[in-house]
């Protein structure tokens, strides 16, 4: 904990009502894949395949990474946030209520939804944006960084931007390639906004946790130049004159450069038994390699490539951080409330490690059963993933509220002096 500013740590709560609205948007997504079976990863242009993409994307990816950067922005990165807690609320309330109107007027469909939506998730990020770009900004020439922080927040307001606009689209206020501009979108989202945000906080917390040598600043600042530069432009080419060659390559080229520099340098981690972060970000990094290989095919599925790295890799890296995350915010929390001079728990003690390695089994398990239903398009095996998924976000939501009974138990138990 010395390597971290606890003072500026923000109140538990702020960080932490995201990370347990989590469980519920991955439940929904179990429950959407029972109902809809294989039909569901029939074709990435279906409306409910479009939605079960975005229960994945703002639900439950978009929760943990808003979450886990109000927490890390002050306590790891130094960065003032601006705002408090009605700010952390409102953030909160935005994302979720248009994350649901999103959702619900893809798969229904119905047009007032997925504009009440867009408009809900343009405001959650201008207040994201708000709440940490000035603080970035002015901490620009602190390295690595904050930059990489910056920019994963910048392509987030940018795949909000083309969400709004790709929701007029769809509704017929503005004439648009609807197919063209989503590859963007889905591009900026999950290279720029979610890649760029494990790259920039992977070179901080691999060394940190996996006890791996940090990421050659050479390499990182090679992976967010081709990002900055990569993704608009190529991008724009691909939006509005049709040439999509490069943006493709782009996007293969940055999730195979994240994945195998990832596995590199696990395989030259100084722990001598891994634990169970270790072994998620390995297996998060495989199934993102993966995605890349079947992108990178000519003739595979989209839809696979699409559960390989949306449904597998990504959530395998953000929900074990998130368990790291969680359980060091209860140990904030006694810190600050049983006062100094009392031996508190471990953060491993409040969420133990056994717990950790069942829930991301599961999650695992229920990550190789939706890949395999991807490409073998059988309904039994899409229903079966579905009960997978479920059953791993109830589990993880179990593993919170055990989190949640320690450390009530111990502050109980040790009132302050």
């Amino acid at each position: 904990m010395a390597r971290l500013a606890l003072e500026r740590a923000p109140d538990a709560a702020d960080p932490g009502r995201f990370l347990r609205t989590v469980p519920a948007w991955g439940a929904l997504a179990g429950l959407m894949l029972l109902a809809e079976g294989d039909a569901l990863l029939a074709s990435r242009w279906s409306p409910a395949t479009v939605a079960w993409v975005h229960v994945f994307t703002l639900g439950v990816l978009g929760n943990a990474m808003f979450g886990s950067l109000l927490q890390f922005l002050p306590a790891s990165a130094g960065v003032a946030l601006r705002g408090g807690p009605r700010h952390a609320r409102a953030l909160h309330v935005a994302l979720n209520l248009g994350t649901a109107a999103l959702v619900a007027g893809l798969w229904l469909p119905q047009a007032g939804l997925r504009a009440a939506g867009a408009v809900g998730l343009a405001l959650a990020f201008a207040l994201l944006g708000a709440a940490t770009l000035p603080g970035l900004v002015a901490g620009l020439r602190g390295g690595l960084l904050p930059k990489g922080l910056a920019l994963a927040v910048v392509c987030g307001l940018a795949t909000a931007a083309l969400g709004v606009l790709l929701v007029a689209a769809m509704n017929g206020a503005v004439p648009l390639a609807i197919t063209r501009w989503t590859d963007w979108h889905a591009a900026l989202g999950l290279v720029g906004w979610a890649l760029g945000l494990l790259v920039a906080v992977g070179r901080m917390v691999m060394p940190m946790f996996q006890g791996t040598p940090a990421l050659p600043a050479r390499a990182q600042a090679a992976w967010l130049l081709g990002a900055a530069f990569g993704l608009p432009l190529c991008g724009l080419a691909w939006a509005v004159a049709g040439d999509g060659r490069a943006l493709r390559l782009v996007v293969i080229a940055a999730l195979l450069a994240f994945a195998l520099g990832g596995l590199w340098l696990q395989a030259r981690s100084r722990k001598s038994a891994p634990g169970p972060l270790v072994a998620a970000w390995r297996y998060g990094f495989i199934a993102m390699a993966c995605g890349g290989v079947v992108l990178a095919w000519p003739g595979a599925p989209a839809v696979l490539a699409g559960v390989l790295v949306v449904a597998v890799a990504l959530p395998m890296l953000v929900l074990s951080m998130l368990l790291e995350i969680d359980a060091f915010l209860g140990w904030i929390t006694l810190h600050r409330r049983c006062g100094r001079g009392l031996q508190l728990p471990g953060v491993q003690t409040l969420l133990p490690a056994a717990r950790r390695r069942g829930v991301l089994r599961l999650f695992a398990l229920a990550g190789l059963v939706v890949v395999l239903a991807a490409g073998w398009r059988q309904g039994l095996a899409a229903r079966l993933a579905g009960a997978l998924l479920l059953c791993a976000h109830l589990f993880l939501a179990w593993a919170q509220l055990g989190l949640s009974r320690a450390v009530r138990g111990f502050a109980v138990a040790h009132p302050p002096r």
